[in-house]
C-alpha cells in the first residue's frame, strides 16, 4: 500500500502539473471527485488522516504545539492508535514514512526529532513545516541536516530516493505500507532549478468567486477589500505559478515509484492512494492565498487511488473524506474496523464496486480560528484577535473565524449549512447546484424546516464518536428528525463550538 499526500493541493488544477499522476494514477484506478477534507489547516487535517478522527475527536486544533500539533499530549493519546501503528502491531506490516509529518514535529519541548511515532518501521521525516532545502530530517530518531545543493538536498527528490531504496531493500516476507508526504507545493514554493520557467503564462484561475466582495459572509470575508490591489493579484498569481512547478518534481517521484513497483513486479498488487491535506484559495472572493476558510475551494480535494480489483479510468460521486483514509487502508490489510474508534469509512466497497453500497449522504467540517491577544501591526485598525494579514490589511484569520459546518450531497441536494461561534453566530448557506461558487448565502431564503434539520444535525456531528459519526443524514431516507430535541428559546443557535469540544 502506498499513500502519497502533497501540501495545500488545489483540486481544480492538480491534474495539469501533474501529467505523469494522471495518467499513472488517475487513468488506471479511480477518481472521487467528491474528496473533502474536515478542516482545511495541515495539522488538524494530518491529525485526521492518521486518526480517522474528526478534529473535536483527535483534540488538534490548530498548526501550534498549544493546539496540539504533535504535542506530548497527541503523542501519549492519539499516537499509538493511528492507522500505522495498528498496520505495523496487528497486521504485521513493514512501514515507511517520509515527508512532512505535522507541523511541530521535532520541537524540543515535545521530545525533538528523537522522538519516533509508534508504527513506523523506517522514519524519514521533516523537522517542523515546509521547506525545500536548509532543513533538518529525523532519520529513524536521528537528526541530518541538509543544505542547498540541489543534487543533495532538494527534499523532493531527496524523499524520492529514500522511497526507492526501500522499495530496494526491504523484506519480500512481510507486506509493506509507505506514507510519502511532499510540502510541495506549500510555501516557500522553491522549484527545481529545470522547472523554473515552467508554465510563465499559467495565472490563478478566474472564476466567477474570484477578486469579488464577499457579501453576506462572516466578517473575517466581508473585511477583505475589494478590488484587490495590483500588488496583490501578481503575488497571487506569483504563487500559483510556483506552486505548479514544485508539483512537476512530485509528479516525477510518483512516476519513478510507479516505475520501480512494476520493476519489482508489485505494481499490480498494490494499491497507491494519492491526496492532499487541504485545498487552498487564490483571490476568490479577495482572499490573496492561504486556506482555513469553508468553502469548497479550501476543503475540497483530489483523491485518486489504483490497485488490486479497481477498475481503470473510473469517476465516483459519493462523498468521502479523508477520516476514511485509515479505515480504508486497515479494511484493505484485513483489520477489524470495529475494534477501532475512527469516525471515517472504508472506501474498499466503493474501490471495487460492489453493489447497493449504504453511504453516507453528509460529513462535519469544523475549524477552530486562531488570532493574537494584540493587533496585528500591518492592520491595526482591526482590533485584537486577526493574524495571517497581508501588507494592504486582508487578514486571513482570528480567533473568531471559528465555525462549523454540515456538507450535505445526496440525490436532491448538494448543500452546505455552517455556523460561527461569534457575537453574532453567523449562519452561512449555499446551494452548490444552483451556485457551485458559494457566491450567495441563503440563510435568510432557505425553507425554515431545512435549517432546523441542518441545525439539529450539525448538533449531533459536533458530539459524535466513531459510529455515531456515521449515522443517517438529513435527506437519507432513516433520517428521523425530532424537534423537541432543537433549542426552541433560542431559534437556530446550535451548541457552542469552542475548545471545550476540541
Amino acid at each position: 500500500i502506498l499513500a502519497f499526500f502533497a501540501d495545500a493541493l488545489l483540486v481544480l488544477s492538480f491534474q495539469t502539473p501533474l501529467k505523469k499522476t494522471n495518467a499513472l494514477i488517475a487513468q488506471m484506478g479511480i477518481t472521487f471527485v467528491n474528496a473533502y477534507v474536515p478542516s482545511a489547516l495541515c495539522c488538524p487535517s494530518r491529525a485526521s488522516i492518521l486518526t480517522g478522527k474528526y478534529p473535536h475527536n483527535h483534540h488538534v486544533v490548530n498548526n501550534t504545539l498549544e493546539g496540539n500539533c504533535s504535542s506530548k499530549l497527541w503523542q501519549k493519546i492519539q499516537e499509538p492508535y493511528t492507522f500505522p501503528a495498528l498496520l505495523k502491531a496487528m497486521c504485521g506490516y513493514q512501514t515507511f514514512f517520509a515527508g512532512k509529518y505535522l507541523n511541530e514535529y521535532g520541537a524540543e519541548d515535545a521530545g525533538g526529532v528523537g522522538h519516533v511515532p509508534p508504527g513506523w518501521s523506517f522514519w524519514y521525516a521533516l523537522e517542523k513545516n515546509s521547506k525545500y532545502y536548509n532543513y533538518t530530517l529525523s532519520v529513524n530518531g536521528k537528526a541530518r541536516r541538509h543544505g542547498e545543493n540541489y543534487s543533495v538536498d532538494y527534499l523532493t527528490d531527496v524523499l524520492a530516493n529514500m522511497s526507492l531504496d526501500f522499495l530496494e531493500y526491504k523484506s519480500n516476507f512481510e507486506p509493506f505500507f509507505m506514507m510519502i508526504a511532499t510540502p510541495a507545493p506549500h510555501s516557500p514554493w522553491t522549484p527545481a532549478p529545470q522547472y523554473t520557467k515552467s508554465f510563465q503564462n499559467v495565472s490563478a484561475p478566474r472564476n466567477s468567486n474570484f477578486n469579488i466582495h464577499g457579501k453576506n459572509k462572516h466578517w473575517l470575508i466581508r473585511q477583505a477589500k475589494t478590488p484587490m490591489s495590483n500588488s496583490s493579484i501578481q503575488f497571487l498569481d506569483d504563487a500559483y505559478r510556483k506552486r505548479w512547478q514544485t508539483l512537476l518534481s512530485v509528479d516525477d517521484l510518483i512516476e519513478k515509484l510507479v516505475k520501480k513497483l512494476e520493476v519489482n513486479g508489485e505494481l499490480d498488487n498494490t494499491y497507491i492512494f494519492y491526496t492532499s491535506d487541504n485545498g487552498f484559495h487564490t483571490g476568490q472572493f479577495s482572499l490573496p492565498i492561504d486556506k482555513r476558510q469553508l468553502y469548497e475551494f479550501d476543503i475540497k480535494v483530489p483523491l485518486l487511488v489504483r490497485g488490486p480489483g479497481i477498475k481503470p479510468n473510473q469517476t465516483n460521486k459519493m462523498l468521502v473524506a479523508n477520516i476514511d483514509l485509515g479505515p480504508t487502508i486497515l479494511d484493505i490489510a484485513g483489520y477489524d474496523l470495529n475494534k477501532t474508534q475512527m469516525d471515517g469509512m472504508s472506501l474498499l466497497p466503493l474501490l471495487r464496486g460492489d453493489k447497493n453500497v449504504t453511504w453516507r449522504s453528509d460529513f462535519l467540517v469544523e475549524y477552530q480560528g486562531e488570532g493574537y491577544n494584540g493587533s496585528d501591526p500591518t492592520c491595526p485598525g482591526l482590533g485584537p484577535g486577526v493574524t495571517h494579514c497581508f501588507p494592504d490589511c486582508v487578514c486571513e484569520d482570528s480567533y473568531n473565524n471559528t465555525y462549523a459546518c454540515v456538507r450535505t450531497l445526496s440525490a436532491s441536494w448538494d448543500l452546505q449549512y455552517c455556523e460561527f461561534d461569534d457575537r453574532e453566530v453567523f449562519v452561512e448557506v449555499y446551494n452548490l447546484t444552483a451556485d457551485p461558487h458559494q457566491i450567495n448565502n441563503i440563510a435568510k431564503t432557505i425553507d425554515q424546516e431545512i435549517l432546523e434539520k441542518m441545525n439539529y444535525r450539525l448538533m449531533m456531528l459536533q458530539s459524535c464518536s466513531g459510529a455515531t459519526c456515521r449515522t443517517p443524514g438529513v435527506f437519507d431516507p432513516g433520517y428521523r428528525f425530532d424537534p423537541r430535541l432543537m433549542f426552541s428559546n433560542h431559534g437556530l443557535r446550535a451548541r457552542r463550538f469552542s475548545a471545550q469540544f476540541l
